[in-house]
Formats: C-alpha cells, sequence, structure tokens
C-alpha cells in the first residue's frame, strides 16, 4: 500500500499532485519535485540560483522530516535547472544539506520550469529506517 501525503510546514499543492508518497512498510518515500517556494507559495530568491537551490533542498528536508526522515536517508535526486553553469556554481550550498555517501544525482538542463522566474525543481527518492519512520495520514 501507498500513502500520498502533503507537509503542512511548506507550500501547498496547486495541482495534481502529492509532496510525497511512502511505498511498502514506510521504507521508501518519493518526493514530488521541490522549486524554491516559501510556505506561502512565494517564489524565494528570484533570479538567485544559491538561493533557490537552498530554498528547495530545505523543503525537501522538511518533506523528510514529516516523515521521519533525513537528508542522508536521500538515495536518489533529479535535478532540472534552467542554467547548468549557475547550478554547478551551487555545489558549496548541496555540502550544507548532504554528507558522504551521496544520493545519486542526475542533472538536466530545461529550457524553463512552470514559472520562467524559478530556476531550479528537484526530485528525491528516500529511504527511511524503520525505526524512524512516520506514516503519514493519507489525503
Amino acid at each position: 500500500m501507498k500513502r500520498h501525503f502533503n507537509i503542512p510546514t511548506i507550500w501547498q499543492p496547486f495541482g495534481a499532485f502529492s509532496m510525497g508518497v511512502a511505498q511498502g512498510q514506510g521504507q521508501i518515500v518519493y518526493l514530488k519535485g521541490q522549486i524554491a517556494l516559501d510556505q506561502n507559495g512565494n517564489i524565494v530568491g528570484v533570479g538567485d540560483m544559491n538561493a533557490q537551490v537552498e530554498q528547495t533542498l530545505s523543503n525537501i528536508e522538511q518533506s523528510l522530516m514529516h516523515v521521519g526522515g533525513e537528508m542522508g536517508d536521500i538515495i536518489s535526486l533529479t535535478q532540472h535547472t534552467t542554467d547548468i553553469e549557475a547550478f554547478m556554481q551551487a555545489g558549496a550550498i548541496r555540502e550544507k544539506f548532504f554528507q558522504p555517501p551521496y544520493p545519486v544525482t542526475t542533472t538536466v538542463e530545461v529550457s524553463r520550469l512552470f514559472d520562467p522566474n524559478l530556476m531550479i525543481e528537484i526530485t528525491a527518492i528516500a529511504e527511511i529506517p524503520l525505526d524512524r519512520f512516520i506514516a503519514p495520514e493519507a489525503i
């Protein structure tokens, strides 16, 4: 059985998606692609890749915390950026959130995201140990 969930401490979905999906007995968690929106749905860091990467990773971190996870539980990231050069310069931001072993990562440059002011979207898959996993309420 899988459980879809949303996180009350970050921006709320405005379309046909959930913020996360937990599968099985709570070990594997699939997170919707996160973007640089604050809790109220406002874009953070327009024109500033570092600020957008930081907000996006913070949203991922909060999403994982909601179900008992940590950034170290992430096993895979898929990153879509509108400016690969600027994104590559934001490595120090990632180092605030990740320590070895790093998750497998795919990064691609796209022409734009749903809002032209957004520069990055990151999707995460995590495996949370059962002793920490907090089953989300289904929505």
